[in-house]
């Protein structure tokens, strides 16, 4: 490591920070300190890993202000959300924390004897984390990993790395884990490919596009290293005529403009029965325009700047000619890299902005006639990653459920993640799933031992 990067609050374009440019020597130093620590933490017994866990979640809410400014500052996000954010990367180790004792295998009765299974740590594990929700994502897979007696390398998102950083060092002050958790920062391409092809690391968890996870998916190749993956989503809300209207629109605008539409859960495609859609439209653009945007900081504010200048560019690139679109906000002038959200009425179902992964505050509203005319647009997409139906008819729900192809689904609601329950997409939105006790069968392997029992 022989330089450093430079961290620029979006909001106000400002430096706000640096960290190390590690290079490829430093993963090789990396992942040989995290074999060795994995050895030596697999071997803990299981009440001291458990408490380990818990410590780490005490700490976390003890510098919870602390991180929550990070997280703030760095991501451009409001204050108030990202404390939540950080409070739910508590949560999540204190629910790992509770399986390091519940990792169980099966008994199988076989011809002339028994056939036990176990879950066994998989060894050095890589989590390569996303920008937009940096430790929260980060911890999903940390946690789970850690309690399955793995070791964890984290390279956090050169955008956005200082929340991790810092957790990083909490960690490591609290001295429960040693070089079982360590945080490599630098160059994505460089740091994050080393890991993928790296013959000692066995796992790569990635969050981000789908373009990276691809090349994650061929460097992890050469070494046939366990690979899980959560990538893009151009998630649909499916709007009926007999929805209760008004909820759905008080939840409308947050459910893809939520983190300046920088979230691959974002409800960016909103398919709307004919019978109500002009309502539709109307309410949508109304309560869009109630969200304040500016300072993050500010107790007040609904929603921050976009991550970049460079990324600004990219959203705004969506913006078309023949496009109906509507403004609905007003961003600050000044200096941050600020976007008010923009609402796409009926754009072509086949247009880019309607089959494209955004990330920013841009949705469409799409109009439909049947059941099935909406299942089909909704299942249109290369992605399966998310999405919500309303509707007060359970029949058509649950049909309209199991016949979209997407891995996490929500009625009456845009809520998409709950650490207990399983995560992850159809098609191109990734591989396996995390959370729950999915994450703990993501991070071990399953063994198959014999006992004969004949004389």
């Amino acid at each position: 490591m022989s330089s450093v990067t430079s961290v620029y609050n979006p909001a106000t374009e400002e430096q706000i920070g640096e960290v190390p440019a590690y290079d490829l020597p430093d993963v090789n130093a990396a992942v040989e300190r995290a074999g060795a620590a994995q050895r030596a933490w697999v071997r803990k017994p299981l009440a001291e890993r458990r408490d380990a866990l818990w410590a780490i979640a005490d700490a976390v809410i003890a510098h919870s202000d602390e991180l929550a400014l990070l997280e703030s500052t760095d991501v451009g996000k409001p204050l108030a959300a990202a404390r939540q954010e950080v409070l739910g990367v508590a949560e999540c180790f204190k629910y790992y924390a509770g399986t390091v004792d519940k990792i169980l295998g099966d008994t199988i009765p076989v011809d002339g004897g028994v056939s036990m299974t176990f879950r066994e740590p998989l060894g050095v594990v890589a989590v390569i984390a996303p920008w937009n929700f940096p430790l929260p994502i980060a911890s999903w897979s940390i946690a789970p990993a850690l309690a399955s007696g793995n070791s964890v390398i984290v390279k956090p998102a050169a955008l956005t790395p200082l929340s991790t950083v810092r957790f990083g060092e909490i960690v490591k002050e609290l001295g429960v884990v040693g070089d079982a958790l360590q945080v490599l920062t630098g160059s994505g391409a460089r740091i994050g490919n080393a890991l993928a092809e790296h013959p000692d690391v066995s796992k790569i968890s990635f969050t981000g596009s789908t373009e990276v996870g691809r090349s994650i998916v061929q460097a992890a190749s050469t070494t046939m290293k366990r690979v899980s993956l959560e990538l893009g989503g151009k998630s649909a809300s499916i709007v009926y005529n007999d929805v209760d209207l008004g909820k759905c629109l008080q939840a409308a605008p947050m459910s893809v403009f939520d983190n300046t539409g920088q979230d691959c859960c974002a409800r960016s495609r909103f398919l709307v029965q004919r019978g109500i859609f002009d309502e539709f439209v109307e309410g949508f653009i109304e309560t869009t325009r109630a969200l304040k945007i500016g300072n993050p900081l500010d107790g007040k504010t609904d929603l921050g700047p976009l991550v970049s200048a460079a990324h600004r560019d990219t959203v705004s690139s969506f913006l078309e000619n023949g496009l109906n679109v509507v403004t609905a906000g007003e961003a600050p002038d000044g200096p941050g890299f600020w976007m008010a959200p923009r609402i796409v009425i009926a754009p072509d179902p086949k247009s880019r902005v309607a089959t494209d992964e955004i990330f920013g505050p841009i949705a469409s509203v799409i109009p439909f006639d049947t059941e099935e005319e909406a299942i089909a647009l909704a299942n249109s997409s290369i992605y399966g990653l998310s999405g919500s139906i309303w509707t007060n008819d359970v029949g058509q729900a649950l049909r309209t459920a199991r016949a979209l192809e997407s891995g996490t689904l929500s009625v009456n609601s845009n809520s998409s993640i709950r650490i207990q329950t399983p995560y992850g997409g159809f098609k191109q939105s990734g591989i396996g799933r995390g959370l729950g006790q999915a994450a703990i069968e993501a991070y071990t392997e399953l063994k198959t031992v014999f006992v004969r029992t004949e004389p």
